[in-house]
């Protein structure tokens, strides 16, 4: 029997289908996922009200191509199986986009659907069919692949490595991903907090390409382990996707006093090492009132993170106004349910210490926005005479992050940028040949989504200069790097 169809008229009066949260009260002293996921009732209402547009904007906002209205088609079909095939097919970790992914800045802010009302909800309908697919394995099966005879190394596991990985695979080629952190996941399992991106979600995402073939080796530190000239003489092509991992600093007087954090090595105790637990090997203090410099998603998991680390003040200080927060609008709303406070239009200028060096308090200046600057963002402007003291007990800089030239000082041949970025072509080549790069490493700190449609690209621009030599030389026995 067919489902009926339901008329344009009709997909105009259905309104946006609202995602189930936890209570703000409840969560905020606890690690549980905020959001919970719609029942299947409301996400087939939902889906019924993309209006299958013949000039589908949506797909040209999606960073890794999504044939967004294909699976909503057929999930409003109640064709679960086949809605999460046309996913998967699309996506190597639906489950992990459907959670972190700004759809909200990309392929929902050009639905036609919200030139009458919202945009479709392409993001909980996203979770809602990966978490159905994770549910129910045997309705997506894998596929075994005629192998090339060809084999890539990736360096990195994070988003655009698993990504690029879940694509060479799927095309025959042999992968292998070398992860520096004794998990594989990148800043998927070490950024971001658990009550955004349950680890187990992560680690569901990577068996399914371990299923699928993909070799992951942890405890391989690129640039130390081996060098990328090592990779090269064992494999046909290198993918490198180590992300940029090293923090960015506030330079201001009291940064090396006691109870000063980077928002890298306070997530990744918390998210990576389980430093919220009594038995944590590597713990981290457990502040009264605690400051986080920054206006960006890391700085609001930093403070969302220690007030259920048990703080009972947590302040996000920014330089400009809310309206600028690079942070999701999401983000900001769930940050403000918990009970984050905002020092906006406000400037860190010194951490303040106690005789025995611990951190007091964070001097700032309040700020007026000026001229836009090459952000095309408002600059901020110091106000003369305004300078405040924050009290608090510890200080977490969340500034952002740049590369770390560990990798890439072993490999003198590749052609960096002036942030220390790999330059690469537009197929995602290097300035060495069969070397490819891509994500944070080559374009600076950026979303997941961003950097899995880099190792998209990359993938299919591999596999294309493997079938363009004329020569089939798979590489030596000397096999396993």
């Amino acid at each position: 029997m067919q489902p009926k169809r339901i008329t344009t008229k009709e997909r105009l009066q259905l309104r946006r289908q609202a995602m189930p949260e936890q209570d703000a009260g409840r969560r905020r002293v606890n690690f549980e996922e905020v959001n919970l996921g719609l029942p299947e009732k409301f996400a087939l209402i939902e889906a019924d009200r993309c209006l299958q547009c013949k000039d589908p904007r949506c797909m040209n906002g999606c960073p890794v191509g999504v044939n967004i209205p294909r699976f909503l088609e057929l999930l409003a079909q109640g064709n679960l199986p086949e809605a999460a095939r046309s996913l998967l097919g699309d996506n190597a970790l639906p489950a992990i986009t459907g959670r972190v992914c700004p759809q909200e800045t990309q392929c929902e802010c050009v639905c036609v659907r919200a030139c009458k009302g919202e945009p479709v909800a392409v993001g909980h309908l996203e979770r809602f069919v990966a978490d159905w697919a994770r549910q129910h394995p045997e309705a997506v099966p894998l596929h075994a692949v005629p192998p090339t005879g060809r084999r890539v190394a990736i360096v990195g596991s994070g988003p655009a490595g698993l990504t690029a990985a879940g694509e060479l695979v799927r095309r025959g080629h042999d992968v292998t991903v070398y992860e520096a952190l004794h998990r594989p996941g990148g800043v998927l399992v070490y950024g971001i907090p658990e009550f955004r991106l349950p680890k187990k979600i992560v680690d569901e995402e990577v068996e399914r390409l371990c299923r699928s073939g993909v070799k992951i080796e942890c405890n391989v530190v690129i640039g130390r382990t081996y060098t990328v000239p090592e990779l090269q003489a064992r494999f046909d092509g290198v993918f490198i996707a180590n992300g940029a991992g090293l923090p960015m600093f506030m330079n201001i007087p009291g940064e090396n006093l006691q109870g000063v954090y980077t928002a890298n090595e306070y997530l990744t105790r918390v998210n990576l090492m389980a430093a919220f637990t009594a038995e944590a090997d590597t713990p981290v203090l457990r502040p009264r009132r605690v400051a986080v410099v920054g206006g960006g998603n890391v700085a609001m998991d930093s403070a969302r993170t220690a007030r259920r680390m048990g703080a009972e003040r947590a302040f996000i200080v920014y330089r400009r106004t809310k309206a600028e927060m690079p942070a999701r609008v999401e983000e900001l709303h769930h940050a403000e349910q918990e009970g984050i406070e905002f020092e906006l239009l406000a400037a860190p200028l010194e951490i303040l210490g106690t005789d025995r060096r611990w951190v007091s308090g964070l001097r700032c200046e309040r700020m007026q926005l000026g001229e836009p600057d090459a952000s095309g963002r408002r600059r901020p402007v110091p106000i003369p005479g305004s300078e405040f003291v924050i009290e608090c007990d510890m200080v977490i800089s969340a500034l952002g992050t740049r590369a770390n030239p560990l990798l890439t000082a072993t490999c003198p041949d590749l052609k960096l940028d002036a942030r220390g970025n790999i330059q690469v072509d537009e197929q995602g080549m290097t300035s060495v040949p069969g070397v490819f790069a891509g994500g944070d490493i080559v374009r600076g700190a950026a979303t997941v989504i961003l950097a899995m449609g880099d190792g998209k690209r990359a993938a299919q621009a591999i596999d294309r200069y493997f079938q363009a030599r004329t020569e089939v030389v798979p590489a030596t026995a000397a096999g396993q790097a």
